[in-house]
């Protein structure tokens, strides 16, 4: 699929504004709420729509490693953002258990590290 901002109805106005990650808290919304839209697509036979849910995660990841590579971006908010990256990757790869890996995550001394950085 390719990827894109924008979804034909109905699903254009589930995704308008749903990806959302300037902040740790955003992106776990966002992670979140596409979680709970794949599991309804799912449920349904859905295949399109589970394959939105899908792209507009793979969008979110690819703008946050932009981000975390861009040399103009601040040292800190470079880590922030390769860490959002990280959790966008670890929904691709396992949305079942992204709830329990990132329980787990933000026990890390790392991430407390860096969420007090910012």
């Amino acid at each position: 699929m390719k990827r894109r901002e924008s979804f034909d109805p109905p699903y254009d106005g589930v995704f308008a504004g749903l990806l959302k990650f300037a902040t740790f808290a955003e992106a776990e919304e966002t992670l979140r709420r596409l979680e709970e839209l794949r599991l309804r697509y799912r449920d349904l036979g859905d295949r399109k729509g589970e394959g939105y849910c899908r792209e507009l995660a793979l969008l979110g990841r690819r703008r946050a490693e932009q981000i975390a590579r861009n040399p103009r971006v601040g040292a800190v908010r470079r880590l922030e953002k390769g860490e959002i990256a990280l959790w966008f990757r670890i929904w691709l790869e396992t949305p079942a258990l992204f709830e329990t890996w990132l329980e787990l995550r933000r026990r890390t001394e790392e991430f407390r590290r860096l969420r007090d950085a910012g």
